[in-house]
């Protein structure tokens, strides 16, 4: 039978689940309402910041003794992105259970870890626990469109209620089944993003008259050179160090393979040859910046051919590499003579070093309850919220645990804005008990029961 403090967690993302905060226009408002009062119903005393209309955040602290060190920060984001319910087999706001999993838009990006949190929470507050380290929960807005109205308010405007020496947030912690070896990967670093608007000239006219220099047809012209494209290869720490680690309890027949990915000149090369195109794609997009074009427009009216057209692109760049490299990659795939401006930025960010007492007790705690599992550090092709909490110059780990059984059919990386995102039941009761072990033991609580 689950431990109480699972079926809290459970009920509590159900709930969160049902709140429809895509993002735009995010209304997390409803959802933070919704924790403030279950933290409340056990003594806690949240504060609410709203950065915007509907757009809101909770933090809540209980306070330690200071004896083991700095705040722990626990962050997770109450926005999600859009979801087609057309697509998907349940609803997307239904939390429906089913197949042994909840469903919904946010099952674990990641109201999840916002569930676990406020039940751990709600937990040590009813037993009185007495900690070692501030324990600090933040439920913030805004994540999936850059953290304007979230972290970034919250770092800018109100630093003292989240400044810390650690943190734990997205992305890691879900089981990945390689070659008969289930790794646990948690994040220590995270590609920076550049946001750019592309923008193409050519004489305007009357579209009975096509021209082949046209904005437009440029434009197309741009976004077909992109999709070709092979951005230069940059070889990282992060990625070696976690091909070194997984290589090593590979068969002997694939280490070879892999050791060749680790050279720069050869990665991409072997990239390709990967059967699971998803896998490739993912891998790949940790092997160099990145250019996505994902917003063209051009015209007013069908008869008139414009003279401006534009292109946003969705770049992303890794650790080491700066703003104006990206853009020099950028240039050399869509020529000179289009116009680049810079609509948002941030940079790689890293946790230095990697290993810490926080990613002790992390392996730890994931290894008491699978031994032969193997907790690497690992970097994501995406942002979070660590972009700006590790301002404060917290240690950011990503780290919202779930096990995935090997054959359920179940890729975490398929849940990630994709349809029919879920969770199994049993996997969010297993990451609810190793998050519990981790803070208390980090926070110098003690094993304690998950009560």
């Amino acid at each position: 039978m689950a431990a109480p403090l699972c079926l809290d967690a459970q009920e509590m993302l159900a709930a969160l689940l049902r709140m429809d905060t895509t993002n735009p226009p995010g209304a997390e408002r409803q959802a933070v309402d919704y924790l403030d009062g279950k933290l409340r119903e056990v003594g806690l005393t949240p504060t609410i910041l709203e950065s915007g209309p509907g757009r809101a955040n909770l933090v809540v602290r209980i306070p330690g003794s200071g004896a083991a060190g700095g705040p722990l920060l626990v962050a997770a984001h109450l926005d999600v992105v859009e979801a087609d319910p057309a697509r998907w087999k349940h609803p997307p706001f239904s939390a429906a259970e089913a197949e042994g999993c909840l469903w919904g838009r946010g099952a674990v990006d990641m109201k999840n870890l916002a569930a676990m949190a406020a039940a751990i929470l709600r937990a040590l507050a009813r037993d009185g626990a007495r900690l070692e380290r501030d324990l600090i929960f933040a439920a913030v807005a805004d994540e999936e469109a850059g953290c304007d109205f979230g972290s970034r308010f919250l770092v800018e405007e109100h630093p003292e209620l989240v400044r810390a020496d650690y943190a734990i947030g997205e992305v890691g912690g879900f089981s990945m089944h390689l070659a008969g070896t289930t790794f646990y990967p948690v994040q220590v670093a995270e590609k920076g993003l550049c946001w750019v608007r592309a923008r193409f000239t050519g004489e305007p006219g009357h579209g009975s008259m096509p021209r082949r220099d046209s904005a437009v047809v440029r434009l197309g012209e741009g976004i077909a050179a992109l999709g070709r494209a092979r951005m230069p290869v940059h070889a990282t720490r992060y990625v070696k160090d976690f091909l070194d680690q997984v290589a090593a309890r590979q068969p002997a027949l694939a280490r070879p393979l892999l050791k060749m990915v680790a050279r720069p000149e050869l990665m991409a090369r072997v990239v390709r040859l990967v059967p699971d195109l998803g896998l490739a794609r993912s891998f790949g997009a940790l092997l160099t910046n990145t250019a996505s074009p994902t917003v063209a427009r051009a015209g007013s009216k069908t008869n008139v051919i414009p003279g401006v057209a534009e292109l946003e692109i969705d770049g992303r760049t890794l650790p080491g590499q700066t703003e104006a490299d990206f853009l020099g990659e950028l240039r050399a795939v869509l020529g000179p003579d289009v116009e680049l401006d810079v609509i948002k930025s941030a940079p790689p960010t890293v946790t230095e070093p990697i290993e810490s007492p926080l990613f002790d007790v992390i392996r730890r705690q994931v290894t008491a309850r699978e031994p032969e599992a193997v907790v690497v550090p690992y970097m994501i092709p995406g942002f979070t919220d660590a972009k700006y909490f590790s301002k404060l110059g917290a240690k950011w780990y990503g780290f919202a645990p779930i096990k995935i059984e090997k054959g359920s059919g179940i890729r975490f990386a398929d849940m990630f804005h994709g349809n029919d995102e879920r969770i199994p039941i049993a996997g969010l009761h297993w990451g609810t008990e190793v998050l519990d072990a981790v803070i208390r033991e980090f926070c110098g609580v003690g094993a304690g029961a998950a009560t």
